[in-house]
């Protein structure tokens, strides 16, 4: 979710998160999550400015609620500050480090990323390591939700059921694509899953 770094948007963005855990069962997580979306928010407009085009995603990370919030700066990185209890700022990230699993911050070229995690109780599939292949399609289908409005609910990123349904929407309309080319769509989906089942023994060997 895209946004203007205001203090009015902050209640913006505490409901439309509350919005989103109540459908992913993790109504728990609500009030560690929304706290630590006000501190990032609140770092952004204190050290980099007030109105700097911002972007919040919140995602599933294995069994790991994870949140980020973007900003174009690379040079004003969140940091623990040993803050007394009279000092009127410096404990935000410190009340992040205190309620959550891990937090960090991640440098591009283009943008800074400050994120965190927090444990849920959800089960995770044993781990798989698809490599690159995974990189590439959850750009495809984080573009692709951007640009179906069957999708156009999402906060950020993809969840993984909506990365299912954004995925199912893509192959149908590469199906359609290959006929109105005049292949043979069956074929071609035969010969991606012997080729995806080849790839899956080969990262297990």
């Amino acid at each position: 979710m895209e946004f203007t770094a205001l203090e009015e948007e902050v209640a913006v963005l505490r409901r439309k998160l509350r919005e989103h855990l109540d459908r992913w069962g993790l109504q728990d997580l609500v009030d560690e999550a929304q706290l630590c979306v006000s501190e990032f928010v609140a770092n952004v407009i204190t050290h980099v400015g007030v109105g700097t085009p911002t972007t919040l995603a919140v995602l599933m990370n294995g069994a790991f609620l994870r949140i980020e919030v973007h900003d174009p700066d690379t040079r004003a990185l969140p940091t623990l500050v040993a803050a007394d209890m009279e000092s009127e700022g410096g404990r935000g990230m410190t009340l992040v480090e205190a309620i959550t699993d891990r937090w960090g911050v991640q440098i591009l070229d283009d943008r800074k990323i400050t994120w965190c995690e927090l444990a849920t109780a959800l089960s995770t599939p044993a781990p798989y390591d698809s490599g690159s292949r995974a990189t590439r399609a959850e750009a495809i289908l984080d573009l692709y939700g951007a640009a179906a409005p069957q999708l156009s609910s999402r906060l950020g990123r993809l969840s993984i059921t909506e990365g299912e349904e954004a995925a199912i929407f893509i192959i149908t309309d590469l199906l359609h694509w290959l006929r109105a080319h005049g292949r043979d769509a069956d074929d071609v989906l035969d010969r991606a899953q012997m080729r995806f089942e080849t790839q899956v023994l080969e990262a297990h060997s």
